[in-house]
């Protein structure tokens, strides 16, 4: 019994050496971890073109819009056009009963031949009266009172021609037109209707369509800083008066044609503290309706030199400013503060802080501590490959 104990206990022995032996082996196979500086991947700035553009919300604003009301009271007759329809400027709207106004045409008429009838009289008058006051015939009194009749008839003549005139005016606008070329939407009168001089109701609206505007509104606090990169030189515009402008659809679509624009507005609303800018666009199609809510995108200017970091590469300091981290001299890890001045998509446009050539570091930024040497490699990702060699645009939404 005793010899198979030991039997057993000796095999057990060998047993644990051999595992032991193996295990050993596996450790010294593995071996320690590879020594050296830690890779990260870095990204080289480069100066690029970037055109900058401020999206803009507004509403469609009519070219020229004119309510048509009357001139004159009476009854309409006949209205000429269809509602909805396109109507030239001249075009015939309304015909208001002329009767009335034919009659005091005509009395006018007959007054004024009336008053020239007596200016006849009188003018003849004064010629013998000058004639025979030269030779004493007549006192001076009588040919002054002859003098006096002729002026008087000349002026009745003057006023009585502008009651006539007056009255073929008001004959005239007994035919209600169209004052403008545009689209006239729905009449306010039909016929048989009773309509008084200048009265508040519009009998009609026509609004010009082609063109038309686009007002937009931007903040006073955009609009500075636009002024302020100008002024910096960060942005360059070629000065241009009437910039092109674009246009994005309720659903989202691009309108085709492009706009200009036109004019900013030279006060500020109190309330809202922004500025009104009227922009001009064809509309041939007249997709564009007036009160239609849009999106306007305004170029502002571009940098020819500016430089983009991604934002995976940007960070923020104790104090809340914008650092990133580059490979420097020595192949060491530097914090960098920067400023940025807006995000051109996945980037931000760097205004002070990086140049060209300086190489930031996007990836192992765990890794990448202060002061510590570090192996750069080239950072390769989807971001990249998009924005590799490609001109970039900003837009800023309001």
């Amino acid at each position: 019994m005793r010899r198979i104990k030991f039997g057993m206990l000796a095999a057990v022995a060998v047993t644990l050496m051999l595992l032991t032996t193996g295990c050993g082996k596996e450790t010294t196979a593995a071996g320690p971890p590879p020594s050296g500086p830690p890779e990260v991947g870095v990204l080289v700035m480069h100066p690029e073109r970037v055109t900058l553009t401020t999206e803009l919300s507004g509403r469609v604003v009519p070219h020229r819009i004119a309510e048509v009301r009357p001139q004159v009271g009476g009854i309409i007759q006949n209205r000429l056009f269809t509602e909805g329809a396109e109507v030239k400027a001249g075009q015939v709207l309304y015909q208001i009963d002329p009767a009335r106004y034919r009659a005091a045409h005509n009395s006018a008429r007959a007054a004024l031949s009336r008053a020239e009838a007596n200016l006849s009289t009188a003018r003849l008058r004064e010629e013998r009266y000058r004639q025979l006051v030269e030779i004493n015939a007549v006192s001076q009194q009588d040919y002054d009172d002859a003098s006096a009749a002729l002026k008087e008839a000349k002026a009745d003549v003057e006023a009585v021609g502008a009651a006539l005139e007056s009255a073929r005016i008001d004959l005239d606008d007994t035919v209600v037109k169209a004052p403008i070329t545009g689209r006239i939407g729905r009449s306010t009168v039909t016929t048989g209707a009773l309509v008084t001089a200048s009265q508040v109701e519009p009998l009609a609206t026509i609004q010009q369509l082609d063109p038309l505007y686009v007002d937009v509104t931007q903040s006073t606090g955009d609009l500075l800083r636009l002024k302020q990169s100008l002024a910096s030189g960060l942005l360059n515009s070629d000065g241009a008066a009437e910039a092109d402008v674009r246009l994005l659809l309720e659903d989202g679509s691009a309108y085709p044609l492009p706009g200009i624009l036109k004019f900013s507005e030279v006060t500020v609303e109190p309330s809202t503290g922004s500025v009104t800018l009227r922009t001009l666009f064809p509309n041939p199609e007249q997709l564009l309706l007036p009160g239609m809510f849009v999106r306007a995108i305004l170029e502002e200017g571009s940098n020819e030199q500016a430089i983009l970091v991604p934002q995976r590469g940007v960070s923020r300091n104790a104090a809340g400013k914008a650092m990133v981290m580059v490979v420097g001299a020595e192949e060491k890890v530097e914090p960098r503060v920067i400023q940025v001045a807006r995000t051109v998509g996945d980037n931000w446009l760097v205004s002070k802080g990086l140049e060209a050539g300086d190489r930031v570091i996007l990836e192992g930024i765990q890794r990448a501590r202060p002061g510590t040497p570090v192996k750069a490699a080239l950072f390769v990702g989807k971001l990249d490959a998009a924005l590799a060699g490609q001109p970039q645009s900003a837009s800023a939404q309001n």
